[in-house]
C-alpha cells in the first residue's frame, strides 16, 4: 500500500480492478479546501487515457511490474513475436498490445512490461526514437513554402511519416515514436 505522496511518473497502480500507469501528475493545494493530486493515467492493457483526482493521503495499491529487454523477430498470424535477450525464450503478443508496431523493423530492441506476480505480458514499449530509411517520397519543389511545409514519406516498415521538403528518397531519418513525427536526419 502506498499513498498519493508516493505517486510519480511511470508508477503502475491498481485502480478500478485494472492496471494503470501514471503518465502525469500534479499535486494541488488550493487556498481554500483540502489538497489533492490530479493524475493522468493510461490503462496498461488497452492504452486508453483517464484523468483522475485523488484526495491527498488517499491509499493506492501499487502493482509490481518488471521491464525486460526483448528483440522483435517476426510477425505472423498469431501476432508479433519477440525473443528475450537474457533467456532467449520467445513471446508472442497480439497486435493490440504492441502500439506503434508499424515503426518496428526486424531486430528492433523493445521493452516488454510483465506483471511480476502472474508473469503475464502487459504491453510492449518501443524506444522513443527509431532510425528508418525512406523508401518513397515525392520530390520537394524549391520555393514552394511560406512556412515550415511538410510532405508524406513512406518508410521501410510501411508507415507514413510527415517530413520536411528537403528530405529525399533513400535517406535515413530519426522518427519520434511518441508523437509519430520526423525528428532529424541521420548521417
Amino acid at each position: 500500500m502506498a499513498t498519493t505522496a508516493d505517486i510519480k511518473n511511470g508508477l503502475v497502480i491498481e485502480y478500478n480492478n485494472d492496471l494503470y500507469q501514471v503518465v502525469d501528475f500534479q499535486h494541488v493545494k488550493p487556498g481554500k479546501g483540502p489538497a489533492f493530486v490530479r493524475t493522468r493515467l493510461r490503462n496498461v492493457r488497452s492504452g486508453k487515457m483517464l484523468d483522475n483526482t485523488f484526495s491527498a493521503g488517499h491509499k493506492i495499491t501499487t502493482a509490481r511490474v518488471e521491464q525486460r529487454p526483448h528483440q522483435f523477430i517476426f510477425k505472423d498470424d498469431m501476432g508479433y513475436n519477440f525473443m528475450d535477450l537474457n533467456t532467449f525464450e520467445q513471446v508472442a503478443l497480439p497486435e493490440e498490445m504492441v502500439p506503434f508496431a508499424d515503426l518496428m523493423k526486424e531486430g528492433q530492441e523493445v521493452t516488454i512490461l510483465f506483471h511480476a506476480e502472474t508473469e503475464t505480458p502487459l504491453t510492449c514499449e518501443i524506444p522513443p526514437f527509431v532510425e528508418l530509411t525512406i523508401t518513397y517520397t515525392e520530390p520537394g519543389l524549391k520555393g514552394d513554402t511560406a512556412t515550415n511545409a511538410s510532405k508524406p514519406a513512406i518508410v521501410e516498415t510501411g508507415a507514413t511519416i510527415q517530413v520536411p521538403l528537403f528530405i529525399g528518397q533513400d535517406e535515413k531519418i530519426k522518427v519520434d515514436t511518441r508523437t509519430y513525427s520526423y525528428a532529424e536526419r541521420v548521417k
